[in-house]
């Protein structure tokens, strides 16, 4: 040990006697249960994993910040927005389905979250790569993510268990169609766009109401891997994606996104052509064109990925003045369930961590429970006549809109043009050209090839026919004519253990 290197320490700060040998009794006598280091170190090793995350286990992130560079506060008041602002902030990326180990390169949808530092408090944004989003309706969230996870009775993954939700799940189709296309596999994070796919409502200092969708154009230009080069990938280097982002800020070269909304007058809503607040559907740009807001770019990289990264808290309910929700059910049920995963996963306390604190002012009357550090200070309890903080109702009123009716389950009132096939066909026939069908098909055969029932086999070919009628007899065709190619002994000669058993059989 030299000068300069720090001594060793137990969590406490005491210096450690030793590195590498446990207290004994003489050289080969037992270890003592007085070796308060020791002891220290396994129990905090046994607990030093917290829960993965539900969906989006697996990503990584970055710090960076948020320049405003054109006017927006005709639609909004929030500080973050204003002309001229810079913003801290961090960002996570993830795939959605798979775990904490499992590649960066699956054909997945991509997390992409961001969490403002503003000086109105914490506003975070969860998004994905795709604007649209696979169900419409809360109730059906946590059975698609299921279906995507892996079957109780093996442990594995099953595209027969996916494509039975979603041909069951026609509202599915649009989002699909882009998991199935180029870009349900980004190149990199740094080359893919992010969207919060959410309406939100914007308000400006003069109390008007708009509603707007976010949409973070990358400055690296879209680019994707196609399926062949994923599975390589997958092979080669399982983090590819993780280590893309860290390597390229170590080196300066910072990747950026410019930030743009698309705004909805606030009385367009009742009568657009499609219901605004499905989260299956886009707003075509020739009816609500994007207007710029500004630019993120991350310029820092975590120092220490669970601290900064995996106990980053991103929830949709961190909302500041000039921002609120709208009638989109999937996003009214995340301002609950966010929130709620990260008291389970972190704690009671996680807005208290370092990554999660905001760097405005926190006048609150929460306190006490496990890792809770911020001073709590009398009064404790509101309304008082002690001097304690007090809401300003008259300067910060809810954002709302109007809605009545009977108490019900139903489905969204539908708009002159909903459909569930309508949009994903629109992408199939005038957004992809002739060579990203091709692809798309070769993607879907391929996905449906693996132990797809046939039952489940013949609903696909009509959800893809339903979304677009000459994809889906190319799929049918497609599949067809490539199961008719498999060597019938293919299936055990990929699994010699089941092969042998059957033999000694």
């Amino acid at each position: 040990m030299t000068e300069s290197t720090p001594a060793t320490t137990t969590d406490s700060g005491a210096p450690v006697e030793s590195d590498e040998h446990s207290l004994t009794v003489g050289a080969g006598g037992p270890i003592l249960l007085q070796d308060s280091y020791l002891i220290e170190q396994m129990a905090q090793f046994n607990r030093e994993r917290i829960p993965e995350r539900q969906p989006h286990a697996k990503g990584s992130g970055a710090f960076g910040h948020f320049e405003v560079t054109n006017d927006v506060s005709a639609f909004t008041k929030a500080a973050v927005f204003q002309p001229g602002t810079r913003t801290e902030l961090v960002t996570r990326f993830s795939t959605v389905a798979g775990e904490r180990g499992s590649p960066d390169t699956w054909r997945d949808p991509r997390g992409f979250a961001v969490k403002f530092y503003t000086s109105e408090g914490n506003y975070d944004m969860v998004g994905n790569n795709t604007p649209v989003f696979f169900v419409k309706d809360p109730m059906k969230f946590q059975h698609f993510i299921r279906s995507q996870k892996r079957r109780a009775d093996n442990n594995l993954r099953d595209h027969d268990m996916q494509w039975d939700f979603w041909t069951l799940s026609p509202e599915s189709a649009h989002q699909v169609t882009w998991l199935m296309g180029d870009r349900g596999i980004p190149r990199s994070w740094r080359h893919m766009n992010g969207y919060t796919s959410h309406t939100y409502m914007w308000i400006n200092a003069q109390g008007e109401r708009f509603w707007v969708k976010y949409h973070f154009k990358t400055d690296q230009g879209v680019e994707h891997f196609t399926q062949h080069e994923a599975d390589q990938m997958a092979a080669a280097d399982t983090d590819y994606h993780t280590r893309d982002l860290f390597e390229h800020i170590r080196d300066g070269e910072f990747p950026s996104w410019t930030l743009y909304v698309q705004v909805m007058p606030y009385d367009d809503a009742p009568s657009y052509r499609f219901n605004p607040f499905d989260l299956t559907k886009v707003w075509p740009h020739a009816d609500y064109p994007l207007v710029e807001v500004g630019r993120m770019t991350l310029d820092r990289n975590p120092t220490d990925n669970h601290a900064e990264i995996e106990q980053a808290a991103f929830q949709p309910n961190n909302l500041v003045p000039g921002i609120g929700p709208s009638p989109d059910r999937m996003l009214l049920a995340r301002l609950f369930s966010y929130a709620d995963a990260h008291r389970y996963r972190i704690g009671a306390n996680y807005q208290q961590l370092p990554v999660n604190a905001p760097v405005a002012k926190v006048h609150t009357y929460s306190k006490d429970g496990a890792m809770a550090y911020r001073k709590t200070t009398d009064p404790v309890y509101a309304p008082n006549s002690k001097g304690g903080p007090a809401a300003d109702t008259d300067r910060h009123a809810p954002p709302s809109w109007h809605a009545d009716g009977d108490i019900t389950r139903a489905a969204y009132v539908d708009h002159a043009e909903d459909d569930d096939w309508g949009q994903a066909g629109t992408m199939v026939r005038e957004v992809l050209d002739d060579a990203a069908r091709d692809r798309l098909v070769d993607n879907v055969v391929g996905h449906l090839l693996n132990d797809v029932s046939e039952p489940v086999l013949t609903r696909a070919f009509t959800y893809w026919s339903n979304i677009d009628k000459t994809i889906g007899e190319r799929i049918a065709k497609g599949v067809r004519a490539k199961a008719s190619e498999k060597d019938p002994k293919a299936a055990q000669q990929s699994n010699p253990a089941r092969t042998s058993m059957q033999h000694k059989a």
